[in-house]
């Protein structure tokens, strides 16, 4: 029988692990590292994002106090960003460079791979940067970081659904050490970390549930749609894949939410 302790101690090591590799904070020195966590530390991935929000929203907060919201907005993107190392937005320039110059699988594959950045992923970052800049900026302070809440974590799940459902694309990769194969009870975990902060946001009333609904149905097609081009174009995903998914998720979440708080477009 295996000791609680010594499992839940585990599972706090997966957590600093995943922690560790997708943004720049330090981890204690007690959780050590061994290269087969890799594996096991994508369940807690839509965790991260919780942190992520956290940091993001607290800028946001402060900084609307003193500053226009728009302003405030930016900041805390920049404050993700920057935690994140720009993980995932760059995976999103590096997929709409290899998927929008290159015609086979094996020069989409090369296209991602180069670190220089083309048109294609110049155009989409900035149009994605903006989206989500203005999406935000467009809500009331306080509901703009609870949605934070759930687009980061949220969006998150619906990269970790790619890891679960389909393969590696590379036979080497930076991200291949956290794709290998996962299971259904991984991605469970996965899941209640990134569906928490949706029944949390509900709960509290901090949002109707059918706009959180929306948000969750947004994220899913988000992920259904780029994961079926993802296989259709390269046969299964790459970490850029997994950055790119993250990125459209989670605009298409701040587009949900907005659209529920616009008043209905009368036609006469």
């Amino acid at each position: 029988m295996t000791n609680p302790v010594s499992a839940a101690v585990r599972q706090c090591r997966l957590f600093f692990i995943a922690l560790q590799f997708f943004t720049r904070l330090p981890i204690p020195r007690w959780v050590g590292f061994e290269p087969a966590w890799l594996q096991h530390a994508s369940r807690y991935f839509p965790l991260v994002g919780v942190v992520v929000a956290a940091i993001s929203g607290a800028v946001y907060l402060l900084a609307s106090w003193l500053l226009p919201s728009a302003v405030a907005v930016l900041l805390a993107v920049a404050a993700g960003i920057y935690l994140t190392g720009a993980f995932h937005e760059d995976g999103f320039a590096d997929m709409c460079d290899g998927f929008g110059g290159g015609l086979t699988r094996e020069r989409v594959l090369e296209i991602m791979k180069d670190s220089r950045i083309g048109a294609y992923g110049a155009i989409g970052i900035v149009c994605l940067l903006a989206i989500k800049c203005t999406a935000l900026a467009s809500l009331p302070p306080a509901t703009g970081v609870a949605t934070l809440f759930i687009a980061h974590p949220l969006s998150r799940l619906a990269a970790v659904s790619l890891i679960w459902l389909m393969d590696y694309a590379r036979d080497e990769g930076k991200a291949k050490p956290m794709a290998q194969e996962m299971s259904t009870a991984e991605f469970i975990i996965a899941a209640t970390g990134g569906l928490l902060p949706v029944v949390v946001c509900g709960a509290l009333g901090i949002f109707y549930w059918a706009t959180l609904v929306f948000a969750v149905v947004a994220a899913a097609a988000a992920a259904f749609w780029l994961g079926r081009k993802c296989q259709q174009r390269l046969q299964g995903y790459t970490g850029d894949c997994l950055g790119g998914v993250q990125q459209v998720a989670e605009v298409a979440i701040y587009l949900a939410i907005l659209s529920s708080f616009q008043p209905p477009v009368r036609f006469y």
